[in-house]
């Protein structure tokens, strides 16, 4: 049988060890105060998100924009696409300068037809970031949803593709035949 001062014990020994937890996970957050984003600022996200929007536009259907491809490329720069970190900070800070050089305004300030001039000049002028930025945005719009993007199989549905099986209930889901 326990004494009541070994409970006590042992509840002061749980709190400490859950305050140091909660502590240390402020500590790793504080860098990004609040921030949904994993790699970019707030601002990069949402120049990325125009500029998405611009190369995959909704229509009757889904855009970029609403298949999430940001929080794709997002999560894949801090994974699978580390080597493109830095392109990525100075090709969004370039499509801004493009932007404020061009029409004086950053890129998510602009109409959606100076948001294409512009994109025309990254094209021209950057080449390789635009080519690796239409890339991106096509595999995060097209990809499978549990890599970030293609929110709600988006893509999928507007080419009429039906929801593939979830890997390993292939076995399970198969009915019994004689």
């Amino acid at each position: 049988m326990e004494t009541k001062a070994a409970v006590v014990r042992r509840r002061s020994l749980l709190g400490a060890g859950l305050a140091a937890v909660a502590g240390s996970a402020i500590s790793c957050s504080a860098g990004k105060a609040g921030s949904t984003w994993r790699f970019f600022t707030a601002g990069e996200a949402e120049t990325l998100d125009a500029v998405c929007a611009q190369l995959i536009p909704a229509d009757r259907d889904p855009g970029a924009r609403e298949a999430r491809v940001v929080n794709y490329i997002d999560i894949q720069l801090s994974r699978q696409f580390r080597k493109h970190r830095a392109a990525y900070r100075q090709g969004l800070a370039g499509i801004d300068q493009t932007s404020r050089g061009k029409l004086g305004k950053r890129f998510v300030e602009l109409s959606p037809e100076q948001q294409i001039e512009v994109l025309n000049a990254v094209e021209e002028n950057s080449k390789a970031f635009f080519d690796l930025l239409l890339m991106h945005t096509r595999q995060g719009f097209y990809g499978d949803p549990r890599h970030g993007g293609n929110r709600n199989m988006a893509s999928w549905k507007m080419v009429g593709l039906p929801c593939p099986p979830v890997r390993g209930r292939e076995h399970y889901d198969q009915t019994k035949t004689g």
